[in-house]
């Protein structure tokens, strides 16, 4: 199977957690589940290489479990994934599940198709015994002429071996109505009639169809999630494209990796994974790790990994030192993103495995 097609699935991050994605060239639209982007209107898509584009919720399907998304960027480049004819598929034919499994970077499962018809909760869906986990919700199943046969979409967690996608058949159905489509605005497709929807009713307009409760719904942030994310805009980084979860962050500063997020419930670290120690002359950088005072910062090694970090108690965020520990965070990213190259300028430390390379 040809590896270049893999460079159209992306992972869809916000700050409910992560799931996958791919790119219909002929659309100039992503593909996922609703139920991954389920509450928000903006998210970022993420290659593997670990570059984010923020994208919006343009189209969503409840009733499907699809949605659509546009982002902003160019992705011409990208290899065109093949909506087939009818997409049908037989019991024993080899399937392939591409995505972002528990959030990990990109993988693929293989397996065969278990049923290309089976009915859960009055809809049919493809079952396949490839491997399929949380995170691989939205990626595409592809057949071994790279085409999309379905949307990967669940998998029963009493059972091993039961995946399941959405058929192809009914991805195109949707795509075949979205001519009048405003990509501008978020919409709700009626699944009685396929009108488009984009202010909150109860009943579809044009049909009076009953429509699907909170479909229009936000997401809030918490009262913590909106202060690190205005210390992360402080950084000059859009916040959307820093969520990997429920108050977590994860983005690049120059060629830093910044990591902010909740420990046990009490504690707000922000970390950055600076450098590695050298294979040879240890007690130059050993000495300057345990004698440098980096306050309010720490400096430490996990293995061979050098980290910069900060930690704060929840509390502190909501009192009178709120603006000095915002001003910290914000401040870590800067420290990183310099202090990695002095590391490896002064003491020969390679840069992380975590630094974004064409910035080093």
């Amino acid at each position: 199977m040809e590896q270049n097609i893999y460079r159209a699935i992306y992972r869809v991050n916000h700050s409910g957690g992560t799931g996958s994605c791919f790119y219909l060239k002929k659309y100039g639209l992503f593909v996922t589940n609703y139920h991954v982007v389920e509450g928000f209107r903006s998210v970022a898509v993420q290659d593997n290489d670990r570059n984010a584009y923020l994208a919006r919720v343009v189209l969503v399907n409840p009733a499907v479990d699809i949605a659509l998304l546009m982002a902003e960027g160019d992705f011409s480049a990208l290899p065109e994934i093949i909506l087939p004819e009818t997409g049908e598929v037989n019991i024993g034919e080899r399937i392939h599940v591409a995505g972002y499994p528990f959030g990990m970077p990109f993988t693929v499962t293989e397996g065969t198709v278990s049923s290309p018809r089976q009915l859960m909760d009055d809809t049919y869906y493809i079952q396949t015994d490839a491997a399929v986990n949380p995170g691989n919700s939205g990626g595409p199943m592809l057949n071994e002429r790279n085409e999309l046969v379905a949307v990967t979409v669940s998998k029963f967690t009493e059972a091993d071996n039961m995946g399941f996608g959405i058929p192809v058949a009914q991805v195109k159905a949707i795509l075949e109505n979205i001519g009048d489509l405003d990509t501008g605005r978020f919409n709700l497709q009626c699944d009685s009639c396929d009108g488009f929807i984009f202010e909150e009713e109860e009943y579809c307009p044009s049909c009076g169809n009953k429509l699907p409760e909170n479909a229009f719904k936000e997401r809030a942030l918490t009262d913590l999630a909106v202060f690190c994310e205005e210390a992360i805009a402080d950084m000059g980084i859009n916040p959307v494209l820093a969520r990997v979860g429920q108050e977590a962050w994860k983005f690049h500063k120059g060629s830093s990796e910044i990591r902010l997020f909740v420990y046990q419930r009490n504690y707000l670290f922000c970390t950055s994974p600076i450098n590695v120690l050298p294979r040879k002359d240890l007690e130059p950088i050993l000495t300057y790790l345990v004698s440098e005072d980096m306050r309010p910062y720490k400096l430490g090694i996990k293995g061979n990994q050098i980290y910069i970090a900060y930690r704060i108690h929840i509390s502190d965020v909501f009192s009178d030192y709120a603006d000095e520990v915002k001003k910290n965070i914000t401040q870590l990213a800067f420290k990183a993103d310099k202090l990695d190259d002095y590391l490896a300028e002064t003491f020969g430390c390679e840069f992380s495995e975590y630094a974004k390379k064409e910035v080093i």
